[in-house]
């Protein structure tokens, strides 16, 4: 079978808390009581926190590893064919040559994981409102597992494709043990009726501790409108939808730029200024390898054990940014030297390539003693107002408004402004490079890909069909790979289940 359903019936709560906004115990801790039945958990108003607490582990999903140098965010953005990786990781190289199999590890992790999520979310949802306390809390509650159900649904449908959609345990067996898959287009609806709840279930307007908010409902939900007017949905109303719900979050003013691109991966700016949604890490008690990650090869600038260069941007794609732009210049987004750490007077290192700055994590990087403990950003300020921009072009045209949004991205980089009086192809062309450019690396690129069909030709600097495109890296993009495969041990085990074309 598909899917453990002795976990699903397990409350999300019994292997961790998020971490609280204030003292020193600010994450998680773990909790050991495994075998309590839901019956007995789901009692009191602490259970129904601890339960929502644990939901949180599951927006670390694509930090998850599956090998040497391996992590889901990094295959995310190895498909574009803008980054190389370093040559001993297996997974990773596969993936570049296009020769990788549905029996592969990134495949079955992203999909167990993300079940394994939604079970632990379906159970809180099932649970939480027969248990008697404050209705405005419970309701919050709610919110934020129906949040967190539509993320990790809405990550499912991106990569797969036509899902099997479970809305409540899985206790034993019964016609879900071995479902087959559903529509796309019910998986979208699931995920938008859950973001509209989470939306109107009484959230912060901001949080600032890590925990889900309304504006982070309105942003993803507006993610979600924007790709469902695009393939293979291609609901064309839903652009509108998509500028509306961005514009709540703009309209508000709660989440301003910051004036320094180092404050996107230090401590001090954790959940802060234009950063929306974070999934979080604590030294000592949940740390990632991110950093250790798009560090050049063992080139010794850091107090990492290892530093793997999994992620490493091509030359051609660096190229791309227009003359002057300040994320290209030295440890902005980027960096092409260092000083050494490991043998301070070989003095500076130069790594032939430009690395992923804008992940560099110093205090963990520059400290033997502390682990890496950097934030993943799910969602921040830049991508909404290129939502909007994007969204309101494809409606009608764009408006004042719409070049506000990149042109305050723009002013940020210290480019021009977009002259107003663009025709609507020079619009959307603009607004899609300032996604790769401003959005760089941060798992956005190849499901732009998906919904435009389209990929950034970085050498002559416009848009083509990718189908059949080859990028810097690999061999020409095969059809195949606008979806990932089902992984083979789920069509093993789960006869009902059918593969993705060319899998």
């Amino acid at each position: 079978m598909f899917l453990n359903f002795q976990r699903f019936i397990r409350p999300a709560a019994l292997s961790a808390a998020l971490l609280t906004a204030t003292g020193c115990k600010n994450f998680l801790d773990v909790d050991s009581r495994t075998n309590i039945r839901p019956d007995d958990f789901y009692s009191t108003a602490n259970q129904a926190q601890s339960a929502i607490d644990g939901l949180y582990n599951n927006l670390r999903l694509v930090q998850s590893g599956t090998g040497y140098g391996e992590a889901i965010w990094i295959t995310l953005d190895l498909m574009p064919g803008h980054a190389t990786t370093l040559g001993q990781s297996f997974n990773n190289g596969q993936l570049i040559l296009q020769s990788i199999d549905p029996a592969n590890p990134f495949f079955s992790t992203v999909w167990n994981n993300a079940y394994n999520g939604i079970g632990s979310a379906n159970q809180a949802i099932l649970r939480i409102p027969d248990i008697s306390m404050d209705e405005a809390k419970k309701k919050s509650l709610l919110g934020e597992a129906y949040f967190i159900r539509a993320y990790l649904y809405n990550l499912l449908v991106r990569l797969y494709g036509d899902v099997p959609l479970l809305t409540a345990p899985v206790t034993g067996p019964g016609p879900d043990l071995y479902p087959s898959r559903s529509p796309v287009a019910d998986v979208y609806k699931l995920i938008i009726s859950d973001l509209q709840a989470a939306e109107a279930a009484g959230l912060p307007v901001v949080d600032r501790s890590g925990r889900i908010s309304q504006s982070a409902a309105q942003s993803l939900l507006a993610s979600v409108y924007l790709t469902t007017a695009g393939f293979p949905m291609q609901i064309k109303e839903n652009y509108q939808k998509a500028a509306d719900e961005a514009a709540k979050v703009i309209d508000a003013g709660n989440y301003p730029l910051f004036d320094n691109y180092l404050y996107l991966h230090d401590n001090t700016h954790k959940n802060q200024g234009e950063l929306i949604l974070q999934a979080q890490y604590a030294n000592g008690i949940a740390t990632n390898g991110l950093s250790s990650q798009v560090v050049p090869y063992f080139s010794g600038i850091s107090a990492y054990g290892d530093e793997t260069g999994s992620l490493i941007p091509t030359d051609g794609f660096f190229n791309s940014y227009e003359a002057g732009d300040l994320r290209t210049q030295e440890q902005q987004f980027y960096f092409s030297q260092y000083p050494s750490f490991k043998n301070p007077s070989a003095g500076i290192v130069k790594f032939n390539a430009h690395a992923l700055y804008k992940y560099f994590h110093l205090e963990s990087a520059l400290n033997r003693n502390y682990g890496s403990d950097e934030n993943w950003t799910l969602l921040r300020m830049p991508e909404v107002m290129l939502i909007f921009a994007e969204a309101t072009n494809e409606a009608g045209a764009a408006s004042a408004k719409a070049y506000a949004q990149v042109n305050a991205i723009r002013t940020r980089a210290k480019l021009p402004n977009l002259t107003p009086g663009l025709s609507q192809e020079q619009f959307r062309q603009a607004v899609w490079k300032e996604r790769y450019h401003e959005l760089a690396y941060e798992n956005k690129a190849y499901f732009d890909i998906q919904r435009t069909r389209k990929t950034y030709d970085v050498v002559n600097n416009r848009f083509v069909d990718v189908v059949g495109f080859k990028a810097e890296v690999g061999p020409a993009f095969q059809e195949k790979y606008l979806l990932w495969g089902i992984p083979s041990r789920e069509i093993n085990n789960n006869k009902a289940l059918t593969q993705n074309p060319g899998w």
